[in-house]
């Protein structure tokens, strides 16, 4: 195999596809780029055993075939001489790599050793906008549980209704819920790793593309531009968030967003690197009382806030309620209470795409 390529081409498809490349593994060609080289386009691909990248990029083929290269060496490589025009050939049991007047030799693996990746489209398929997917995915990716005890909780609920996409994620301690226009395709109901959705979210550049999301046999695939992505869905029972939510409140608290947020951040910096770190809401008709204590000092602050039912004073996780407010929109947001032990959620006042409820934490207040 021999190529020649631009160092920015080469660099952008390694970066882009090394995201699919496997950090721990038995098996050294889930660590690797495949790269394949015909018909003057290069084929570049990895594949942790999950999740797959592809991504093809023009190139002078002056010998094809393929070979395997360890995904985060080749990647770190070729990001230092991307100002380069760069040819790489295969060299017995490596390649050499040739930019400027230098070159290097690498170590590489035959492409055999590379894992069969089953490609199907199927029939299944949403449509959606670029944009409003990409927002979807940052409005709730964020609650996806991360430890192995739930694994189809480190997944997104996507799911079809009407002419609405739905995302439901939770970690067991919070749940995201959100919807954006479907613009065509079939009912969908999968559930997606939120790493895929990430790498999704990375891939869109145009935002004013319409995205389709193919589904077959527990599998995900969505083409962008020159780079496909293949992707096994978890499988199982996802909870049912209708049961999650309270049918009513006892309490609703109208309150600006910004100032929350940033009583919050203050209260997070001497809750720095606590165990057990939660900021109290005290709410009452004299207003909305933050506290937090650790061993760095106290914060207490009063913001104004518009009260609707009883007085409640409640402990929760400052993180949990930052991130939901950093994920509204809204000048205003509604906070709606039942008891200092019972769930509680966080809305914007107009804008109803999206809500997101949190448990509080037992604490003495």
């Amino acid at each position: 195999m021999k190529f020649y390529c631009e160092g920015v081409l080469l660099t952008d498809g390694a970066v882009t596809v090394s995201k699919a490349c496997s950090s721990k593994t038995l098996i050294p060609a889930l660590e690797c780029i495949k790269i394949s080289a015909y018909n003057d386009t290069l084929t570049m691909t990895a594949y942790d055993g999950e999740l797959s990248i592809e991504k093809k990029l023009k190139a002078e083929v002056f010998e094809e075939g393929d070979i395997l290269v360890n995904g985060k060496y080749f990647t770190d490589f070729i990001s230092k001489i991307s100002s380069f025009n760069v040819s790489v050939e295969t060299d017995g049991s490596g390649i050499i790599i040739k930019y400027g007047d230098n070159a290097t030799k690498m170590l590489a693996l035959p492409a055999s050793d590379f894992p069969f990746v089953k490609k199907e489209k199927g029939e299944e398929y949403t449509e959606v906008n670029a944009k409003d997917f990409k927002e979807l995915i940052s409005k709730t990716v964020f609650c996806c549980a991360t430890d192995e005890s739930r694994p189809i909780l480190k997944g997104c609920l996507l799911e079809t209704k009407g002419d609405k996409l739905e995302a439901t994620a939770l970690d067991g301690f919070r749940l995201a819920v959100y919807e954006c226009e479907k613009v065509g395709g079939t009912d969908m109901k999968i559930v997606c790793p939120a790493r895929t959705l990430n790498e999704i979210s990375r891939m869109i550049n145009n935002e004013n593309e319409v995205l389709q999301l193919f589904v077959s046999k527990n599998t995900l695939s969505v083409a962008v531009d020159d780079t496909v992505l293949t992707s096994r869905l978890y499988v199982g029972e996802f909870v049912n968030k209708d049961k999650i939510f309270p049918p009513a409140f006892a309490s609703e608290i109208t309150v600006k967003r910004e100032p929350l947020m940033s009583s919050l951040e203050r209260a997070s910096i001497l809750n720095r690197g606590e165990k057990n770190s939660f900021v109290i809401f005290d709410i009452s008709n004299n207003g909305l009382r933050i506290t937090a204590n650790s061993e760095m000092g106290n914060v207490d602050e009063t913001i104004e806030m518009n009260l609707s039912g009883k007085e409640l004073k409640i402990a929760m996780n400052g993180k949990f309620m930052a991130e939901a407010l950093k994920a509204l929109d809204e000048e205003e947001v509604k906070i709606s209470f039942n008891s200092n032990v019972a769930p509680f959620t966080v809305e914007n006042i107009e804008n109803k795409k999206g809500i997101y409820l949190i448990l509080p934490v037992t604490a003495n207040n």
